[in-house]
């Protein structure tokens, strides 16, 4: 009888320290992650690539830069969804940047990011539209805006975007980056707004 008590106290401390075992891991992954999401999605880890550099140069002193309110984007509030599940989706398909920059650099020089640029930018496009702009709905909220402070125009076109059930992308693109040459989202999607 004592051996079988034995054997049984036993078995618990293996599954005691097993179990443990795995919640220590779980937590030191939980806490790694978090820390890897959060450092890939500052600034200074996106520009880091020089390729980066690039748009960021053109970025600086547009309205999502500086602006009257002080209110400043960085990449990841307009290229990358906020919810988690999303947010690890996006960085796993955004590796792929790691083989187009350094095992087969195809943006690596200005001359070749140029020549890709409109590329690029139609899939940015298209994720936006497909998200219906959350990106953007992430800051700027449509329940909040002042109309009145809106000229007389900018109040024609977002009801006539709205009434359409056009996405912001589709009006408002090449605000923070250089428009690429080529179809913008308007013609891309189809859709072209006039007054």
């Amino acid at each position: 009888m004592r051996a079988l008590l034995k054997s049984m106290r036993n078995r618990w401390k293996l599954v005691l320290v097993l179990a443990t075992g795995l919640l220590v891991f779980s937590v030191s992954v939980g806490i790694s992650g978090a820390y890897v999401l959060a450092y890939t999605s500052t600034e200074e880890f996106c520009v880091s690539c020089h390729e980066m550099s690039y748009n960021y140069a053109e970025f600086k002193g547009t309205v999502h830069d500086t602006n009257r309110t002080g209110v400043r984007a960085i990449c990841t509030d307009c290229h990358v969804p906020h919810e988690p599940g999303p947010l690890v989706w996006a960085k796993i398909k955004a590796s792929k940047d790691l083989y187009y920059t350094y095992i087969s650099p195809s943006i690596n020089t200005k001359e070749k990011f140029e020549a890709k640029r409109s590329a690029m930018a139609q899939t940015v496009w298209a994720e936006m539209k497909a998200s219906d702009s959350h990106e953007c709905r992430s800051c700027h909220r449509a329940d909040k805006m002042s109309v009145d402070l809106q000229s007389a125009k900018a109040q024609a076109r977002h009801a006539k975007g709205k009434a359409e059930k056009l996405t912001c992308i589709e009006c408002h693109f090449g605000i923070a980056h250089k428009e690429p040459e080529g179809p913008g989202p308007a013609e891309l999607f189809g859709k072209i707004l006039k007054p």
